[in-house]
């Protein structure tokens, strides 16, 4: 379907839509989290949290999580990639994985398996709600949470037979097609539901070299599963499953900063992966309930691209004198096992004023990368292969607990604590190997001042932590071989509040982290003899980093036709004490600069118009500051804004939705390089590969249709 005519019919729908009686909302939606020991509502949990729930998903034609992240404030996502798969939340987090290992700062949990390192997996059919922590969650997550974390719910079986059947159309020719079916299997014992969906598009590239408009196309299969035993009623067993089937292309980046490849060699971002959780549930008296959780993952990841971004052919039109084709092949698995005991209602403590929780933590987690590269120069046939090859596993075992204690009818305090003893076995074929250890502890005291029914204050002093690692670039100096774990301070006051009866929702939260020994990640340029540039990235340890900053949000239904929504976030992140001797030379200061991918501001303000008979209008206006793309330059993104908005209509079980994305097509950029690719580029001195800045685009205007059934 041509992008032009699909967009002439959706506008034209929207214009004119007919008039209808008018209807009431419903009132504003109480979402119910897992961001503590026990499930809570969003707005009596003391802490920094984004929710995002499936009406939201739908209605903006989200498929990935990149889709809707621009709604929780301080929260950036990097591509380099298909899709955006590495987050940072307060300006802390990885934007890409080359060589080395990953141990990631920011968590993400699908149905509480741990997929942190493949951001790839975070697609959204049949996710009930998405759940973003801000600041260290040391006591539950440990170092998987040191910046936060990103919790993915999918719909959870029921009582009653229900189905879901849900299709999309979009420009770029993009489809998809879902379904889901749930219920009960066995009368008052054993519920299920299963889900497949399948997105297809083929991207918003077109690569004028091989004629082709679809060499950057997403094609990704989710399938997910869950069982639910009620075996007693003290006993509840839940099985999730996951299946995906993503075979997405790669081809982002251009010579002249365009959407217009001359690639030769697309690249590949692919993951297929089977998952499993397995939860029990157990009531084993009034005094204590007992929870584990058993879980496994298998990934197998393809990463590659055309080195050279550029074609080499038998004749003399060749675009460069060089060809290079990067290929990264992981294979990751994952197991862990959790256990804790909770107390209920008889079980309190401390004269009945404190309930407590206790656990137990173990995971394994393996990897191994194979990497090879091709390379040959234009007046000669011989194709230069080199390869490589690492293997990485993280032993982590982990005990914790946690007090909240009631200290009057209106204070209570929390203190948790966390001790993790991580280790690590890493060797390649460069011979390198390391086997480091360590003991890291994280935590929280908290207070919270419930003022009134409608009005909770908070305030928390918490500790996260993130295990050292090491550069394996052999490059790299001896000195630098390694760098050291991280530990983060984190002081937060907020303020949760219903207004007007509850049609009103606020939560205000401010914060200053002081992280030590901050792992700051780095890259050198080093020329290749054939021509073009290679990276030798390593981290090194800054001895003090600050982020100071405030999160709000706002949800108010004004009236029976119009609700707003809105959320803005200030961020002030920098480098307090830490210069790389390396950079100086080429003028890059970093001490007081901002860290990269940390925008100082980020907003979102929307709102839904309730008119006609079963019709609702959305739209909302985001955008964020500009931002450095890396610590090793000082080329930065621009600031952007970009509106979307949406038509559903609802009949029966059926709802129709005309969505659109991005509507007055705002080019903005979600990764960025500075290197020298292209020997056109002249410098000073007359000499070709001058360093340039290359960007990747987000999406542009996407505009679509999708209808659904339920049932």
């Amino acid at each position: 379907m041509k992008r032009s005519t699909l967009a002439l019919a959706c506008a034209s729908a929207m214009l004119s839509v007919p008039s209808w009686a008018e209807i009431t909302p419903a009132e504003l939606p109480s979402m119910i989290i897992s961001a503590d020991f026990r499930p809570n509502e969003a707005q009596e949990t003391p802490v920094s949290l984004t929710t995002i729930d499936d009406e939201v998903i739908e209605s903006r034609g989200a498929q990935h999580l990149e889709d809707i992240l621009n709604l929780a404030p301080n929260v950036n996502i990097s591509s380099g990639a298909s899709r955006g798969q590495y987050f940072q939340i307060r300006g802390i987090g990885e934007r890409s994985e080359f060589k080395a290992p990953l141990n990631p700062s920011v968590g993400l949990y699908i149905d509480g398996i741990d997929l942190s390192r493949s951001g790839g997996a975070a697609t959204l059919f049949d996710i009930e709600q998405v759940e973003i922590l801000r600041g260290p969650q040391g006591t539950l997550y440990g170092a998987n949470g040191m910046a936060g974390t990103i919790n993915l719910r999918s719909t959870q079986p029921s009582d009653e037979f229900d189905m879901k059947f849900e299709s999309s159309i979009a420009e770029y020719n993009t489809r998809e097609v879902g379904v889901a079916v749930g219920g009960p299997l066995v009368e008052d014992s054993l519920l299920g539901r299963f889900s497949v969906h399948t997105h297809r598009s083929d991207g918003y590239m077109d690569n004028e070299f091989l004629g082709r408009d679809n060499t950057q196309n997403r094609d990704e299969i989710t399938a997910r599963g869950q069982l639910r035993w009620l075996a007693t009623s003290d006993l509840t067993i839940d099985l999730n499953l996951l299946h995906l089937n993503i075979d997405n292309g790669y081809d982002a980046f251009t010579l002249d900063n365009s959407r217009d490849s001359q690639s030769d060699q697309p690249g590949e971002d692919s993951q297929h992966t089977n998952a499993f959780a397995l939860k029990a549930d157990y009531r084993a008296s009034d005094k204590v309930q007992l929870q584990s959780t058993l879980t496994y993952s298998k990934s197998d990841l393809v990463y590659s691209y055309d080195d050279d971004w550029s074609y080499k052919t038998e004749f003399d039109d060749s675009l460069f004198p060089y060809s290079g084709f990067d290929q990264y092949q992981r294979s990751r698995e994952n197991y862990s096992f959790e256990a804790r005991a909770l107390s209920n209602e008889g079980g309190r403590i401390f004269s009945d004023s404190t309930d407590w929780t206790v656990g137990l933590y173990i995971s394994d987690k393996r990897q191994k990368l194979d990497r090879t590269y091709f390379a040959n120069e234009i007046d000669s046939n011989a194709t230069d292969i080199s390869k490589e090859s690492n293997s990485y596993e993280t032993l982590n075992s982990a005990i914790y607990g946690q007090l909240d204690t009631e200290l009057t009818s209106k204070l209570s305090l929390i203190t948790g604590l966390r001790a993790e003893y991580w280790e690590a076995d890493y060797s390649d074929s460069n011979n390198l190997s390391d086997d480091p250890n360590e003991m890291m502890f994280g935590g929280k005291v908290g207070l919270n001042y419930q003022i009134n029914p409608d009005h909770l204050a908070f305030t928390s002093l918490s500790r996260g932590y993130k295990a050292g690692g090491i550069n394996v670039d052999p490059r790299i100096d001896d000195s630098k071989r390694s760098f050291e774990s991280e530990y983060l301070w984190n002081l937060e006051a907020g303020l949760k509040s219903y207004w007007l009866e509850g049609d009103l929702i606020t939560s205000v939260t401010a914060f200053y982290t002081l992280r030590k020994d901050a792992q700051i990640k780095s890259s050198l340029q080093v020329r290749r003899t054939g021509g073009g540039t290679d990276f030798v990235d390593y981290f090194v340890n800054a001895e003090q980093v600050s982020n100071v900053g405030l999160e709000t949000e706002v949800d108010w239904l004004i009236n029976n036709k119009f609700r707003f929504l809105g959320s803005l976030g200030l961020l002030h992140a920098t480098l307090d004490d830490y210069e790389n001797p390396e950079l100086l030379v080429d003028g890059v200061t970093l001490s007081g600069r901002r860290i990269a991918h940390a925008p100082a501001y980020q907003f979102s303000l929307g709102g839904e118009y309730y008119f006609g008979r079963n019709w609702t209008f959305k739209a909302n206006l985001e955008g964020k500051d500009e931002f450095y793309f890396s610590n090793s330059h000082n080329e930065k993104s621009g600031s952007y804004a970009i509106v979307n908005a949406s038509l559903e209509y609802v009949r029966k079980n059926w709802t129709f939705t005309l969505w659109g994305r991005n509507l007055f097509d705002k080019d903005y950029y979600t990764r960025g390089f500075y290197f020298g690719i292209d020997p056109s580029a002249l410098d000073s001195d007359g000499n070709g590969y001058d360093d340039r800045k290359y960007v990747q685009y987000g999406d542009p205007r996407v505009v679509g249709l999708t209808v659904s059934y339920d049932y």
